[in-house]
Order: structure tokens, then sequence, then C-alpha cells
């Protein structure tokens, strides 16, 4: 039976994170720990412990408070290899070196725990103006596992003047900075005709990753919805 089944078969490889197809990632924790979202963990082999990773720190206990968000990533650590996986969506792994690069939180699977990272705001973004609109800011060395809903498309910024869906917008480099455009002319014309009169304009040097999807629908807390755009799933006060 096994033999019918071989193209499944677990891929070996030396890196800490290593992909098994486009929608699984392994991480062998012989080599690293890691942070990753809560409940991402499929399966597991070996002496593997999973803790709540906390807030990291009083700056970002006060962003919390601000913002309405808090942290539900969970610090995976021991030894043996995690396999780490979001509703079958797609896995691409950024590998930084000394860099950083920003996050929509719904799009962040996992990332070495020797990673900083940070709650970051869009800037000109009012707290009411909807998803996508806090991020995750991610520093220093390592991999970072990022998730898209489908094959996304990785646009040059410093070619031409860059706009996109702030949900559909899912990670960008160091050098690029954002704001937002607001253009009532096409309200209703494009997407869902919900928020689309409002997009995230990209500027500066380097690449945006964008989805071909305003992204999954995640049940909102008892109590109201979250501007977070994606951080109230991730992020939890």
């Amino acid at each position: 039976m096994q033999d019918t089944l071989a193209e499944f078969r677990e891929i070996q490889s030396q890196d800490a994170f290593a992909l098994q197809n486009s929608k699984l990632l392994k991480v062998r924790l012989d080599e690293v720990t890691v942070q990753a979202r809560l409940g991402s963990m499929v399966a597991y082999q070996g002496d593997v412990t999973f803790e709540h990773a906390g807030s990291g720190g009083i700056g970002r206990m006060f962003k919390k408070a601000v913002t309405g968000e808090g942290s539900q990533l969970m610090k995976i650590s021991g030894t043996g290899e995690v396999f780490l996986a979001d509703q079958a969506q797609d896995v691409h792994l950024v590998h930084l070196q000394d860099d950083y690069i920003t996050v929509n939180g719904r799009n962040l699977l996992a990332f070495d725990a020797g990673i900083d990272w940070d709650i970051k705001r869009v800037e000109g973004a009012s707290s009411m103006m909807g998803a996508g609109l806090f991020n995750l800011a991610l520093h220093g060395t390592g991999f970072v596992a990022i998730l898209s809903d489908g094959p996304p498309v990785l646009l040059d910024v410093g070619a031409a003047p860059t706009f996109a869906d702030a949900q559909a917008a899912i990670t960008w480099s160091s050098g690029v900075s954002t704001g937002i455009r607001t253009d009532f002319k096409m309200k209703n014309l494009i997407g869902r005709g919900s928020g689309e009169t409002i997009q995230m304009a990209f500027s500066g040097e380097g690449w945006v990753l964008v989805q071909p999807s305003e992204g999954r629908v995640e049940p909102t807390t008892q109590g109201g919805g979250s501007s977070g755009g994606g951080l109230s799933s991730l992020l939890n006060g």
C-alpha cells in the first residue's frame, strides 16, 4: 500500500524550514525554536513543547491596548520535527539576513524565534478604516513563512506607482513605504464593492507580494470585529 502513496513521502532536508509541498511546512526543532500561528500545527514527531508566546514586552502591551490586539502566537521548542499549515493555503519562505519585512497578520504562518516583531500601522490610516491596516514588522535573521490564498504575484514597487487592496497585499520588503489612497470613483466598480475605495499605496525601492484574493473570511470575536486586518486572529489581547 505504501508504494501507491510514495509521492507523499516526507521530504528530507537539512534546512531548519523546508516545504513538504506548496501547502505544508516542516520545521526542524533541533536547529531552531519557532513562533507560529496558534492552531497551525498539523503533526509532529519527537519531543515537542507548545506554549503561548506572550506579547513580548511593555511596548507591545501598550500597542495591544491602543489597537485592541494581542498575541496569539505559540512558541514551539524541543527536539524533532513539526509540520505547520493553515486551511491548505500556499506557503512561501522568506529568508531575512539582518533585514525586515512587513506582513499582513492573517498571512503569517511562522518565523524563527530569534526574529523580533512589532505591530505597525499603515501611515495615514485611521484605526476605523478597516482590515489590512495594522500589520506585523519582522526584523532580524532567519526564516519567515508566509501564507497566500492562491498563487501570489511579486510586484516591483520601484517600476511604477503601485496600489493594492489592503487585504490582498500580504507582505512587502524593507525600503518600501506605505500610505493610503482614497478613490471614491471606484465605489462599487471592482471586487466586492465594499472597501475598494480605500487602497494601500506603495512607494520606494523594493517589492510587494499580492495574493489573488481578499483573504479568507475569519470569524469575528463576540462583541464586534477589529480593524487589525488579520491581527485580530493572530494577535488577541
